[in-house]
């Protein structure tokens, strides 16, 4: 594989003349470059007039590499030939070089140029590129490419050093001023000796544009070019090899890609994405502008407009900078009631609305750049946790989130530059990142983020409108539907192997009241209906178990009224089946927790009377798994949802159990 070097231009604020003065002073030997032990004129011409000037050169460098390589390959310096084409009359030097040493197993090409630049005559640009192809190296290839490649990158960094120092040296030394070349007279002979024929090894056969060097045109400086005093000032430091990479994907791009070409700043994010792999970084760029046209994401911030209920109840939005002067994005996770944003506006909104935030974001940074004078490519979040419960983790919203979140990781990449969690059961020690701490902190400085709450149902959209948004077949391959009939419960086995584990539970009651209970059972319910290992549901407990002695119950019974939504959690104490109930709640008086009889199921069945709905899901974990986290939510309290009192744990004070209901 040919690896390949671009570098920016880098501008020195001097003279032509006074810059190759300083040139001219790395020869034949420079002690600055210790890699560079000297070099030796091959041959030298100049035009008539004097305004051409070629200079072939044989170079020895050091070869910085392990010994052992050194050994096997038999050298101690490698020999480079440099081809120096300086134009005094176009104020312009172009440099070609190749390697003598080990030339058939080993190809370096190098080009550079010194040219004036475009805007100020009184300054000089230099540019350079180079290419890598090993082709075979005593099965060192890739050490060899790796050492090169820092070596030659080190060299490049310490080139322009070496540049400088020398112009210091003729500035200290009283040389300022150098002046630019004029033509010499010419005198009657040699118009002759112009006019007569030309020999073909002569300078005129080799101008500029011969093979002794690169042409002028195909190294000239134009406005598509990116300077280094510009990428250290907008973009940040970079050593040579990213530089070389972003200049490379940003000059594919301008010559392959037929729409808008991204940003500079927004480029160098999926190089950094990738690790600056440029074949990678470029794969995923391309598929991100792919989508970005696809969706319109480019007019995304002209015209979106957010639905009034989500700048109500959406409890997010940007406040100030951080103390670095990157934007600040304030996100209230906790008084936000995601379930209802979710059923009330759809995930497709939310999604168009967590995009525009993003595009938002970028935005901000630019101008944060523009306003400080240093680059700012990314932002903070503040991720404020009080009130995050139970509710939070309801799973099509959970999956909702995860794929959020993979748009972004796609398509934003390297944008989130610190992430600042706050009022969380563990506190970390982040306020004294802020400059401007938000008022719902303890600050002074107003905070206008909605404050969030519990989105009204009447607000959610109907069945029809979620099943024109594709929604509910999402939810429902995670959620499983039951109905429970009057004497006929619906009941869910658990099987628990490990002594301690955890069961959550989520359910949402659709139709009806229903009570949930659940119970652990000393023998595996309903003989023959059931294998252990299977998700089994219906009406499992058997009409001839005795409570208390053939099961027991591990949950007290929980009321719960149509259209709310349940999560919950049990720590088992033993393995063994656990049955999770839900039946229809009887009016007072009557015995809720009665098992029904056969008369009783053959008519709830058969008769066209009241019957509950709900979606529920189930999951079980091991107990390390969930433990902190389950105390972390249950620490916290929010203004929309509360600790049901109904919960309990269970007779012998051995189990721990909680669940949650918002209504």
């Amino acid at each position: 594989m040919v690896q390949r070097y671009q570098s920016p231009v880098r501008v020195y604020k001097y003279p032509f003349e006074l810059v190759m003065a300083a040139y001219e002073k790395r020869f034949p030997t420079c002690p600055q470059i210790p890699v560079f032990l000297g070099s030796e004129v091959l041959s030298e011409s100049r035009s008539p007039d004097g305004a051409v000037h070629v200079v072939e050169r044989s170079c020895r460098l050091r070869v910085d590499a392990p010994r052992l390589l050194r050994k096997i390959a038999g050298v101690e310096h490698v020999v480079f030939v440099q081809t120096n084409i300086l134009n005094w009359k176009e104020r312009t030097l172009l440099i070609e070089a190749h390697n003598e040493t080990f030339a058939n197993r080993v190809v370096v090409n190098e080009h550079c140029s010194y040219t004036v630049h475009p805007e100020n005559e009184d300054w000089t640009c230099f540019e350079q590129s180079a290419s890598l192809d090993i082709r075979s190296f005593f099965g060192f290839e890739n050490a060899l490419e790796k050492i090169a490649m820092k070596q030659y990158t080190a060299n490049v960094k310490r080139g322009k050093e070496v540049i400088e120092h020398y112009l210091n040296e003729l500035i200290s030394q009283g040389t300022s001023h150098i002046p630019r070349w004029t033509p010499a007279p010419v005198r009657e002979e040699d118009a002759r000796n112009q006019a007569g024929p030309r020999d073909p090894g002569s300078l005129e056969a080799h101008g500029p544009g011969s093979a002794l060097g690169p042409t002028l045109e195909a190294v000239s400086m134009d406005g598509d070019k990116l300077d280094a005093d510009y990428i250290e000032r907008c973009l940040g430091h970079l050593t040579p090899m990213q530089e070389s990479c972003l200049i490379q994907l940003r000059h594919w791009l301008q010559e392959t890609h037929k729409g808008k070409i991204p940003k500079d700043e927004h480029i160098l994010r999926f190089l950094r994405a990738r690790d600056f792999h440029l074949d990678k970084a470029r794969e995923m760029l391309c598929q991100s502008l792919s989508w970005r046209k696809q969706h319109q994401v480019d007019l995304l911030l002209q015209t979106w407009q957010p639905p009034a209920l989500l700048e109500e109840f959406y409890a997010g939005g940007w406040h100030y900078q951080d103390i670095d002067g990157r934007p600040l994005y304030i996100l209230r996770l906790g008084q936000m009631d995601t379930k209802g944003l979710m059923k009330a506006v759809g995930e497709e909104v939310l999604l168009r609305h967590v995009l525009s935030v993003n595009e938002e974001g970028q935005k901000r940074c630019e101008g944060s750049t523009r306003q400080l004078g240093r680059p700012i490519s990314s932002w903070t979040c503040l991720l404020d946790l009080e009130g995050l419960n139970m509710r939070h983790l309801w799973r099509p919203g959970v999956k909702a989130l995860l794929r959020m979140i993979e748009v972004v990781e796609d398509n934003y990449p390297e944008t989130l530059g610190r992430l600042l969690i706050v009022r969380a059961p563990r506190v970390f020690p982040v306020l004294w990142t802020l400059e401007v701490i938000p008022d719902f902190l303890g600050g002074e400085s107003v905070c206008n983020v909605p404050e969030g709450g519990l989105v009204p149902k009447s607000l959610y959209m109907t069945e029809e409108e979620q099943e024109h948004a594709d929604q509910l077949w999402q939810w429902s391959e995670t959620y499983h539907s039951a109905s429970v009939l009057r004497g006929a419960p619906h009941e869910v086995a658990v099987e628990i192997l490990e002594g301690e584990s955890v069961i959550t539970w989520d359910f949402d009651i659709l139709r009806g009241d229903v009570v949930f209970s659940l119970y652990h059972a000393k023998k595996v319910p309903r003989p023959g209906a059931w294998e252990p290992g299977t998700r089994a549901s219906g009406q499992l407990i058997d009409k001839g178990w005795v409570l208390g002695r053939d099961y027991s119950r591990v949950e007290a019974p929980l009321v719960c009224r149509e259209g709310e939504s349940i999560q919950g959690s049990h720590v088992t104490r033993w393995p063994g089946v656990y049955l999770l109930q839900w039946q229809m709640h009887s009016p007072p008086g009557s015995v809720a927790c009665s098992l029904p009889g056969v008369d009783d199921v053959l008519t709830a069945l058969h008769s066209p009377g009241p019957k509950c709905k709900l979606l529920y899901y189930y999951e079980v974990l091991a107990s390390e798994d969930f433990r902190g986290s389950m105390s972390s939510l249950e620490s916290c309290t929010s203004g929309f949802s509360q600790l049901s009192a109904a919960t309990s744990s269970s007779s012998s004070g051995q189990s721990h159990s909680s669940s949650l209901v918002s209504r």
